[in-house]
């Protein structure tokens, strides 16, 4: 089985003429299809696209890892390059999403910059579960990622909004996709909110496959104590991730620790960055 991953949208750029922004977006290639992960915080991932010659309107589907805008602000440009195009996600990326940081002292909207209705215009068919979503033979979504381990949780900062009234969001729309190779699982995360050793534990009850060969995307280490990471490099060890590669919302500090951790088992994934794996 030969898997393409090709990152169109991501915080830093890999090469010289490349766009960068605050998002990300992956596109994934198999021989079985063609899934746009996420679509960037705006127009990234189409004009990243654009210079590798990438034609959008081959997509077969996209998934979305969860509601926030920079993951799905680039949506509106990627719809018109492919459309009609299933969009996979999880239920609650409609929720009204706010974050509080106590340094700005009030809630700032991030959910999805558009509404449904102006998407579907666009050719946009939202299919919404919150199960694991089977694409092809070998490609599913998570689905809901339940929170097991002690040492990963949802930041304090998160909130959704109903009948004017802050409750704490618990982002149960988070969600990876997951492909199971002849080498082991592949795993793509979006922010992976809910715990990235969860992500991994739910990935390998869903399919049965204990083996990881990569771990690729966004991995919310940033906000995290150096002790909550080093529990996070320890369980990655012990379940034997091959390769890892992070982007996004994982930070320096964070991806200095794991590049230490794995050598050249590790790597930065950036805009422009296309990783093989056969």
């Amino acid at each position: 089985m030969s898997i393409e991953l090709i990152t169109l949208s991501e915080n830093t750029a890999g090469k010289p003429g490349f766009a960068s922004e605050w998002g990300l977006s992956i596109l994934v290639k198999t021989d079985e299809t063609t899934i746009l992960f996420d679509t960037g915080g705006r127009d990234a991932a189409v004009r990243n696209a654009d210079r590798l010659n990438i034609d959008l309107g081959l997509v077969d589907k996209i998934v979305i890892s969860h509601g926030h805008a920079d993951h799905t602000g680039g949506l509106v440009k990627v719809l018109e390059r492919k459309h009609p195009v299933d969009v996979i996600a999880h239920p609650s990326i409609w929720d009204l999403k706010y974050v509080k940081r106590p340094y700005e002292g009030h809630h700032a909207f991030i959910g999805i910059p558009f509404k449904r209705e102006l998407l579907e215009f666009y050719g946009a068919n939202f299919i919404l579960s919150k199960e694991p979503y089977q694409i092809s033979d070998n490609i599913l979504t998570s689905g809901e990622i339940s929170i097991v381990t002690d040492f990963e949780s949802i930041e304090p900062i998160f909130f959704t909004k109903t009948n004017n009234t802050y409750t704490s969001d618990s982002i149960p729309d988070d969600l990876a996709l997951v492909i199971n190779s002849p080498k082991g699982l592949v795993i793509i995360l979006g922010c992976g909110h809910r715990g990235m050793i969860n992500t991994i534990y739910h990935a390998r009850q869903i399919t049965g496959e204990k083996r990881v060969h990569t771990i690729i995307g966004g991995t919310h280490l940033f906000p995290k104590t150096t002790e909550q990471r080093t529990q996070t490099i320890n369980a990655l060890k012990e379940i034997g991730v091959e390769r890892i590669g992070v982007s996004h919302c994982t930070g320096f500090e964070a991806s200095q620790m794991l590049a230490e951790a794995f050598g050249d088992r590790f790597f930065g994934n950036h805009a422009g960055s296309v990783i093989s794996i056969d």
